[in-house]
């Protein structure tokens, strides 16, 4: 299908802004949580605020690296149980997957966005320091819509259709390198 392509490219791009966004939070709570510590070895008292303000990126480190672990295939699987499925069984389990991702997707939207929409109090962090609670709230509906993006991936989301045979020889190779290497060293004198 033509329009899956563009959409692909739209889903890699997002996919790498939701890197590069993953990243500033915790940089952010890195140099927040730096600034407390020379704060409390140079003055030897603590800032309030600190922690207060650094674990308002962990939903969105939480919620974001949750679609871009989807876009690689690094979600939990059962992989060594549904490649012991014959092919059409395999296929089968691969689409329900597929969608209920897509119904997980939805689900955050749907109800991710009432709770944006709800979320109408201030975040304290300290006397001077106010945040929106829709600030780490956005994220749920905006992490559903990156998931429903990435399906447009399809079966590539699922680690269950890596080709069979590449799979075996892989192991193949990786066992006689292992036993090869084992060889090598027990000919060698210590």
């Amino acid at each position: 299908m033509a329009i899956l392509e563009p959409l692909r490219r739209v889903s890699e791009a997002v996919n790498r802004m939701a890197i590069v966004v993953c990243v500033a939070c915790i940089l952010l709570m890195l140099g927040i949580s730096f600034t407390a510590f020379l704060y409390k070895l140079a003055t030897g008292s603590t800032l309030s605020w600190t922690y207060s303000l650094a674990r308002l990126f962990l939903p969105w480190i939480g919620f974001l690296s949750m679609t871009i672990s989807l876009r690689y295939g690094e979600h939990v699987a059962m992989t060594l149980l549904v490649r012991s499925l014959p092919r059409v069984l395999l296929k089968a389990a691969a689409v329900i997957c597929l969608a209920v991702i897509a119904l997980f997707a939805l689900m955050l939207v749907w109800y991710g966005w009432d709770f944006f929409l709800n979320a109408t109090q201030m975040y304290m962090v300290s006397d001077n320091i106010q945040i929106s609670n829709r600030f780490t709230a956005i994220v749920v509906p905006l992490s559903g819509l990156i998931i429903l993006l990435h399906l447009v991936h399809g079966f590539d989301l699922l680690e269950h259709f890596i080709d069979d045979q590449s799979f075996i020889d892989e192991l193949i190779e990786t066992t006689d390198s292992d036993s090869s290497a084992h060889h090598r060293d027990a000919e060698t004198p210590s």
